[in-house]
């Protein structure tokens, strides 16, 4: 059986990733797991409070069940993406109860996002989330400035936020938050920009984005910790792959995959069928074009 940390460990000293494909309607999960399996592959199977929320997902504990009917042990990882302190309307999150309903559920990582608070107050948050995942024998992964793209209201100008850095993460923040906010992974702002979330905007394709690969190799030298890329989803392909050799040792992949289901879905509600093909074919497509991990099962474990 897989355990997340060493997975994370294995493929940042591999020079490859583990994916993490996010699940905002239950009947994703099924065909995500089978590419998975059938590309021998290796990935994690994770749901943000975004969408309980705002999709389809219906609850945490929806998704472990569904999980827990088609996981493969020697294959997948069920990982609670993004619990917010402060959610993306900019409310109050009483986060604690979220993060032990996941370890309850069999959660094998958990992730707090306390960015935006100021450093000393994220610092704070995710030392509480990450002492409750340890105990529990689980890594925590934590974020540290701003991936765009979550936030309610018109969106910058991904030319903009490249340009300015906007919300990028800052090297020395990056030192001293590691150092004493105990978080085992990660995630960090060097360009990418998480998918739209308002209903409105949902079904728009994200720009291509880049990466700041310089940026990536100094905070993967201070920091020394596996680094977490979100928003993976539109990147362009020769960045992501220069990303992974710089530092990048876990990739989440949202946006395609969920609206490969959506696009399937229009003018039949009810063909899941089809729209589960679609995540299948999309998923395949990422492992064996954008992220080249086919048969990474193999090398991590094998080789």
């Amino acid at each position: 059986m897989l355990e997340a940390k060493d997975a994370v460990k294995r493929a940042k000293e591999h020079g490859t990733v583990i994916p993490a494909y996010n699940i905002p309607y239950l009947p994703m999960v099924k065909p995500v797991i089978q590419a998975v399996v059938d590309m021998n592959s290796i990935a994690m199977i994770q749901v943000a409070r975004v969408e309980w929320e705002k999709f389809g997902s219906q609850s945490l504990e929806a998704v472990a069940e569904e999980y827990k009917k088609y996981m493969d042990p020697k294959h997948t990882l069920l990982h609670l993406d993004h619990v917010p302190v402060i959610d993306e309307d900019m409310k109050e999150v009483d986060y604690m109860p979220i993060i032990e309903r996941a370890i309850k559920a069999g959660f094998q990582s958990v992730m707090i996002d306390a960015s935006r608070l100021d450093l000393e107050g994220n610092i704070k948050a995710t030392k509480q989330v990450a002492s409750a995942a340890h105990a529990a024998g689980i890594p925590c992964e934590s974020e540290l400035g701003a991936v765009m793209g979550h936030e309610s209201g018109p969106r910058i100008p991904y030319e903009e936020i490249f340009a300015t850095k906007k919300g990028f993460t800052d090297l020395e923040e990056a030192k001293k938050f590691v150092k004493e906010s105990d978080c085992d992974w990660l995630s960090v702002a060097v360009g990418s920009i998480h998918g739209a979330v308002a209903e409105n905007l949902r079904n728009q394709k994200k720009p291509e984005a880049r990466l700041d690969i310089d940026h990536i190799k100094a905070l993967s030298a201070a920091t020394n910790i596996p680094l977490v890329l979100h928003g993976g989803s539109g990147i362009n392909k020769e960045c992501i792959r220069e990303g992974i050799k710089a530092g990048i040792a876990k990739i989440n992949v949202g946006t395609e995959i969920r609206q490969a289901y959506e696009s399937a879905l229009l003018g039949d509600e009810k063909n899941v069928e089809a729209a589960q093909k679609a995540v299948y074919d999309k998923v395949c497509e990422v492992i064996t074009d954008m992220l080249c991990i086919k048969d990474t099962r193999s090398l991590l474990y094998e080789g």
